[in-house]
């Protein structure tokens, strides 16, 4: 793949979280970028995410955005999942030992302000409506409201358009899965008897409620009945919604005054292959899962940080595009294993016996009570357990997340804030890559330790011998 020509760069498809931190990465590390949407700016009913997990979070800290996303919501630590059953993720080892309950608006905010700072170019207002490749790049083509064209042409395209990925469909990948949950209703409203907590949720066997705030006075509702199942396109009615709420959570809060009802369905997929090419699928392009958990637009920010900073490099000319290929090979396994965690916590939550619900209940209490279980039911939900497999012979700490190291000078975030790698020794090498940053640490690490620009060891040993220099 050769080097990326100043006036192509990437063309990034689809503006939402996930598109918008792969263009950051990509701008972080001088490479020129377009952003197209379809969508117009201005329109919050989008936001189905409202939960912002720690390793998420520590990835907006690397890049000195955690701040301003923290102070737009409220922390969780005790994440319900259903009736009692709760994870514990103040005993995660992070700064971010909560869930961060705030609106998907607010993290495209900040997503927002961080690629307009850089430069990146956005064109909105584009649907695009295919795309070929060639030896060396690929165009993308368009149309905007009005019915005229657009063509753009890139290096590399990265699809970030979601479930329904037109970049997905051009490339002729199969998305395989099955709907897990249709017809769950949404509704923006007002409460005159707003819940104590800041998440509320409880599901009932025949359906379950959730409500979560805006932060400016309204809530976002989601509920789902099993007694009627009916398309996306049925009317919703807030009556249907306040009888579900009424039945799982024994009151409708005193909604009223609705802003905006609609319905949607929740699948399981995942698209076998996330490149052909010089096309390359992130987040709900590549994989969607149930909402237990929210973990949706987290792996998906988490598929866009592991893509950015390999695709520059290799693009840069500093790593061989056998680092490229570790994407589909680090980040399938991840979004494999949130479809199975996902999908087993939203079965768990539909059991529909009363029996069952308490044998359920009653386990899940016990294994709350063994710190083991409960360590790594908060570090699989938060997204902290997430490890790469090593390459043969590497120091078994390859592929672990780094954590935020304290440094004679800081701590390991804040050095890790230009997207670049950071050496972490405890004596300056005498030979070090330009784009590799050295770090004295707090405390003696032995062995230099090299950490990826998204807080992975990417390396352990001489800085030489990391397999993906070119």
């Amino acid at each position: 793949m050769p080097a990326v020509a100043a006036e192509r760069g990437v063309v990034v498809v689809g503006a939402g979280p996930t598109g918008l931190m792969v263009a950051a990465e990509l701008a972080t590390a001088g490479v020129p970028v377009t952003l197209v949407d379809r969508r117009r700016p201005g329109n919050p009913n989008v936001t189905r995410a409202f939960a912002v997990h720690a390793a998420t979070l520590e990835l907006f800290d690397m890049r000195g955005l955690a701040d301003a996303l923290v102070g737009t919501g409220a922390q969780v630590r005790q994440l319900q999942l259903f009736d009692t059953v709760r994870v514990d993720l103040g005993r995660l080892p992070s700064r971010y030992g909560y869930l961060l309950v705030t609106p998907q608006s607010q993290t495209e905010r900040v997503l927002r302000d961080r690629v307009d700072s850089l430069g990146v170019a956005v064109e909105l207002g584009v649907d695009v409506t295919g795309l070929s490749q060639d030896g060396d790049g690929v165009t993308v083509a368009g149309r905007r409201e009005d019915g005229s064209a657009v063509e753009l042409r890139g290096s590399v395209v990265v699809g970030a358009d979601g479930a329904g990925s037109t970049v997905r469909r051009e490339l002729g990948l199969p998305f395989p899965g099955r709907s897990v949950l249709r017809s769950i209703m949404l509704a923006d409203v007002r409460l005159t008897a707003p819940p104590r907590q800041v998440l509320t949720v409880n599901a009932v066997g025949d359906g379950f409620a959730f409500v979560a705030p805006f932060g400016d006075g309204w809530y976002r509702v989601f509920a789902w009945d099993r007694r009627r199942q009916v398309g996306d396109d049925a009317p919703v009615d807030l009556e249907e919604i306040r009888e579900v709420m009424v039945r799982a959570l024994g009151s409708d809060l005193g909604m009223h005054s609705p802003r905006w009802l609609s319905r949607f369905h929740s699948d399981e997929r995942q698209s076998p292959s996330y490149r052909r090419g010089r096309v390359i699928l992130a987040g709900d392009a590549a994989h969607v899962h149930s909402p237990a958990g929210g973990q949706g637009m987290n792996t998906g920010l988490q598929d866009a940080a592991n893509l950015g900073w390999k695709l520059a490099a290799v693009l840069n000319g500093r790593a061989s595009e056998a680092l490229l290929d570790t994407y589909q090979g680090e980040r399938h396994p991840v979004g494999a294993t949130v479809l199975r965690t996902s999908g087993a916590l939203i079965r768990m939550a539909m059991m529909r016996s009363p029996v069952a619900r308490r044998v359920r209940n009653g386990l899940a209490g016990v294994a709350a009570g063994f710190p083991p279980v409960a360590d790594r039911a908060a570090r699989t939900v938060s997204g902290i357990g997430v490890r790469y497999a090593a390459p043969a012979g590497a120091d078994r700490r390859v592929g672990s997340r780094a954590g935020d190291l304290a440094l004679a000078d800081g701590r390991l975030h804040e050095r890790l804030r230009a997207g670049q790698f950071v050496l972490v020794a405890d004596r300056e090498p005498a030979d070090v890559p330009e784009h590799v940053v050295w770090a004295a640490p707090a405390s003696p690490v032995g062995e230099p330790v090299l950490v990826r620009p998204d807080g992975y060891v990417g390396w352990v040993g001489d800085v030489a011998d990391y397999p993906y220099w070119p």
